[in-house]
């Protein structure tokens, strides 16, 4: 089998949802699976945070820190892409949040033009190096009830932010597998139809969309292994305090096959009912920097979770180590949904609150 490598933009305005993305990106595309997925962060934020450089007052202008942005874009790029021919995994998803022809975004076209030139480049060889781009619409442009949840310094306007995301947009039209990905339904949705478009984008059919939780007895999980292949992945998942009752953290660690991955999470829900979560993915010296936020009046909640799929629809069964004869189980797709005749339902508990995650925190049972 040729190597399959994909190289796939994440762009757009300020607060679009492109953290919470590659957080949902690398819980999809796992290495159990068969992927490797190679992130390459945004070169702008880590120059400023890192080097201390920036379009500053009595730093430099815009257009001299572009050629600062632009080296190590393209120097990361090649790294990324030597290390995807180096990987033993044949299929390789690249994900990039931003890339090259944002930077045209911020200076004239006349100046972006001279400076690819400066590094022998064309925007035309550029747009080549990815294979799509996606725009995550920032949610300042119909979502705008949700603009500081992720990040309450933002420092653009909703109207700063509205340009920069037009602006973003304009920098990247002239790729041929442009999709812009809007606010026209709830932030969960956005993502969902992000993730099934990187779907399509390789080829494969995407999950469809709906979950269904159920309460089952402890099924044979060697059964369940050598059936459908399910391999376990192991988590726990931290609360921290918060200062604001209306916003749930949370940090995750888990790991399969020797991977590990750690993520921080919020979560808010409108007046309205409307249930915003952000995720990012985070190094695990920030993952033991958060657990000194634990709140310490819940535990951590440890699990396995076996993914598989059944009648080409994805299933997932947890395990925790408090409950020696029950388990919960998802079933995703619509209705009606066929389940494993290894599984066996004591009840659905699709949205109740006994069943969740902050509910066996507080009281380690099923």
């Amino acid at each position: 089998m040729a190597k399959q490598i994909t190289r796939i933009v994440l762009t757009g305005g300020p607060a679009a949802g492109k953290t919470t993305l590659i957080s949902r990106i690398l819980k999809e595309f796992k290495s159990e699976d068969g992927w490797k997925v190679i992130t390459i962060p945004e070169t702008a934020t880590e120059l400023i945070s890192g080097f201390g450089v920036g379009p500053f007052p009595n730093c430099m202008s815009m257009e001299d820190f572009q050629y600062f942005v632009v080296e190590d874009q393209l120097h990361k790029e090649q790294l990324a892409l030597k290390a995807a021919r180096q990987v033993p995994e044949e299929k390789v998803l690249i994900v990039y949040d931003r890339a090259v022809l944002d930077d045209k975004a911020y200076v004239s076209d006349a100046f972006f033009a001279e400076l690819l030139a400066h590094f022998g480049k064309t925007e035309a060889e550029i747009l080549s190096h990815y294979d799509a781009v996606l725009h995550l619409v920032s949610c300042a442009k119909g979502a705008e009830y949700a603009y500081n949840y992720g990040n309450a310094a933002r420092y653009e306007s909703i109207e700063d932010a509205r340009r920069a995301d037009d602006n973003t947009l304009r920098a990247w039209s002239a790729h041929h597998a442009l999709y812009v990905i809007d606010n026209s339904v709830d932030f969960e949705d956005k993502i969902n139809r992000a993730v099934a478009q990187i779907y399509r984008i390789l080829g494969e059919s995407a999950p469809e969309p709906g979950k269904r939780k159920y309460l089952v007895a402890m099924p044979d999980l060697d059964a369940l292994s050598r059936k459908y292949s399910a391999l376990p992945i192991e988590m726990m998942q931290t609360y921290l305090l918060s200062s604001d009752p209306e916003i749930e953290r949370r940090i995750r660690q888990q790991s399969s096959l020797g991977d590990q991955l750690f993520f921080y999470t919020t979560k808010r829900v409108g007046e309205d009912g409307t249930r915003w979560v952000t995720e990012r993915p985070i190094s695990e010296k920030e993952y033991v920097t958060y657990l000194m936020e634990a709140d310490l009046s819940l535990r951590s909640v440890r699990k396995l979770k076996y993914r598989f799929t059944y009648e080409k629809r994805r299933m997932e069964l947890d395990i925790y180590p408090f409950a020696k004869d029950r388990a919960i189980f998802f079933a995703f797709g619509p209705e009606p949904t066929d389940l494993p005749p290894e599984i066996e339902v004591i009840r659905e508990v699709t949205g109740d609150p006994y069943y969740k995650n902050r509910a066996f925190a507080d009281r380690q049972s099923l």
